[in-house]
């Protein structure tokens, strides 16, 4: 066996020790999906948002509920504050990169809604802004982090904090618990 080919099983064996260790974040993950369900079925809108590797994820998980993950069925609203340039620009510039998720929100969102705060640190200063706002505007907070959960464990209302603490492992166990909630979510809502 070559060294990379060693270091390629060895990195493999690693990332399947923290999915099984998942196992014991089932209730959490479910639970995040009937509120994402709850909220949907009521009319609200479903708002993501993170950083860098975490602002991708946004993207990705707001795109399978707009336009579909495995089942063809009605878009659902999902709205990814990490995407509108002009936004982010301008609100940076005016207001500073701390503000750029939150006015959004409080621009776009409603009581009754969902806000997907993804940082793997649990201390993004910006994703925390918008849990801020969500809080005082009676948004739902689901958090998604790592490592210990910063402060994002304790101001979600459902905060999954995946068992590992490196950035790239962490952001692994995100997508996939993010994509099992879309399973879910559409499974719960496709006949809408």
């Amino acid at each position: 066996m070559t060294d990379y080919a060693r270091r390629a099983a060895d990195t493999f064996a690693a990332i399947a020790e923290n999915f099984r260790a998942l196992d014991a974040h089932a209730a959490t993950v479910a639970a995040m999906a009937e509120a994402v369900v709850a909220a949907l079925s009521r009319g609200n809108t479903v708002f993501f948002c993170g950083n860098g590797g975490s602002a991708a994820d946004s993207q990705h998980l707001a795109a399978e509920l707009l336009g579909r993950y495995r089942i063809d069925r009605a878009p659902l609203p999902a709205v990814a504050l990490t995407v509108d340039t002009s936004a982010l620009t301008a609100i940076g510039n005016d207001f500073g990169f701390d503000d750029i998720f939150a006015r959004q929100l409080r621009g776009l969102g409603k009581r009754g809604d969902v806000l997907v705060a993804i940082t793997t640190s649990g201390n993004s200063p910006n994703v925390m802004k918008a849990v801020e706002a969500a809080r005082e505007m009676g948004v739902t907070v689901l958090g998604f982090t790592g490592g210990a959960g910063g402060k994002l464990k304790e101001a979600s209302d459902i905060a999954l904090v995946v068992p590992a603490t490196r950035t790239d492992r962490i952001q692994e166990m995100h997508i996939a618990c993010g994509h099992l909630i879309c399973e879910l979510v559409e499974e719960a809502l496709a006949d809408r």
